[in-house]
């Protein structure tokens, strides 16, 4: 594709997965790995910052189980992870996934305000319903709520954390030596919010975040997903196949803003891209074909079924996907890989060979030139806003990333060269939110 003369600029963010996102990434003869590899964390993040990345985005989960994703049964906490690595930083975001359904709205408010005051300005909440229903065992909740119910809980959470984050004014505290005022209490603001699920007074015990509100990031898409990033996100990380599918959901999300009085400009859409990367086709090829050589089957049906939300380990490996009824747990993850099994006519086996690398998410295998082409295509298609990238292993998916695909969009005028503020909303060109409580 040619150089764009549009002055708009793709975002990027790395997915951060310290086992490589393919699941047996790790095994490749290059890759470090180790969610729990602080060291290994640290060069990636500084990696990013160096090429100007928007963000990094840590996934997280409150369970874990032998069979899962190596990346997923041992990692860090993301908040105090996140910490550590603000240290060593000095512009990329700092996005972690924090659980509406297993979590409290005050502490959550109190996690990013902190992130956001430590990094100055820097720090993102990826808000989750987690899916699964095992995670209930490991908190003193009763059963899992069902889909609805823990939509509708996420939406009164958001609220109650935005209120919080307006606690205090942003010129609250004014330490004035010579009348002994530490901080004005007619700028302080009791929340005192009484809802369905929650009931929360406030105020917060934390001055008001730089970017005012942390940036809210939504994972969502299925039609309750959509509503609450429609209402609330500044950034929707989403799984799409296809340039029309992604362009369907764009549209059809861009859309549904105007009801909310929101720009469209400041939402961004970022499906997650899977970059396997060569300098030949061909080379980029036998990568994939090795990484998928290494694909231990169990492990690929743990991983498929808990995308289903169905056990289909009983089913014929080279028959097709079987009919299965509705799961309450990932709803359009698991309508994503029916409609490509059905499309594409999949067996079972070819299908959880896809998962095993992406999850669900767009798969690019090709030179850095095709990388970019197919990049640049959905970017100008309506399709989105930018990518959230998920090299197969580290550091040198990254690397590969970093050194080949982004010359190519610089040359083409898609991507910065350099940051241009401080803060993430800086970045992603959104606007700073203005207190609840001001005049």
């Amino acid at each position: 594709m040619t150089v764009t003369s549009s002055s708009r600029q793709m975002r990027l963010g790395l997915f951060l997965q310290g086992a490589g996102h393919h699941v047996a990434g790790w095994r490749h003869p290059d890759a470090e790995s180790g969610s729990e590899n602080l060291g290994l964390i640290q060069r990636l993040v500084q990696t990013a910052e160096r090429a100007k990345f928007d963000m990094v985005f840590l996934a997280d989960g409150l369970s874990a189980t032998p069979d899962m994703h190596p990346s997923a049964a041992l990692r860090f906490e993301p908040l105090t992870l996140l910490s550590a690595l603000a240290m060593g930083t000095r512009h990329i975001g700092l996005a972690a996934t924090s659980s509406t359904t297993y979590g409290e709205p005050y502490h959550v408010a109190r996690q990013f305000a902190s992130l956001d005051l430590l990094s100055g300005g820097r720090a993102a909440w990826n808000v989750v319903t987690t899916a699964y229903d095992r995670t209930a065992a490991n908190f003193t909740r009763g059963n899992h709520p069902s889909h609805a119910e823990r939509y509708a809980m996420a939406g009164e959470f958001v609220d109650v954390v935005k209120g919080l984050w307006d606690s205090w004014d942003d010129d609250a505290i004014v330490r004035d030596k010579a009348t002994g005022v530490y901080f004005d209490p007619a700028r302080l603001h009791t929340l005192d919010y009484q809802g369905q699920f929650f009931k929360i007074k406030g105020p917060l015990n934390a001055p008001r975040p730089p970017q005012g509100h942390p940036v809210v990031i939504q994972a969502g898409s299925s039609e309750p997903g959509q509503a609450l990033a429609a209402r609330t996100a500044d950034v929707v990380f989403t799984a799409q196949q296809t340039l029309e599918e992604s362009r369907v959901f764009y549209r059809g999300l861009k859309a549904q803003l105007g009801q909310y009085n929101r720009d469209p400009a400041h939402v961004h859409l970022m499906p997650g891209v899977f970059p396997v990367i060569g300098r030949t086709e061909q080379e980029a090829r036998d990568r994939y074909e090795q990484l998928q050589q290494w694909v231990d089957t169990s492990g690929a049906l743990s991983l498929l079924s808990e995308r289903l939300g169905h056990d289909i380990s009983g089913y014929p490996l080279d028959g097709p996907l079987p009919e299965l009824p509705e799961s309450d747990q990932l709803k359009s993850r698991a309508k994503l890989l029916t409609d490509l099994a059905r499309r594409d006519n999949l067996t079972l086996r070819q299908l959880f060979h896809l998962v095993a690398g992406a999850r669900g998410h767009r798969i690019v295998v090709g030179t850095p030139v095709q990388i970019a082409d197919a990049l640049q295509e959905w970017f100008e298609g309506e399709a989105a806003d930018g990518f959230n990238i998920m090299p197969p292993y580290f550091p040198g998916g990254l690397d590969d990333f970093v050194a080949l695909v982004l010359p190519e969009l610089r040359r083409r005028g898609l991507f910065r060269t350099d940051y241009s503020g401080s803060t993430l909303r800086d970045h992603l060109g959104l606007p700073r939110p203005a207190s609840r409580y001001a005049t």
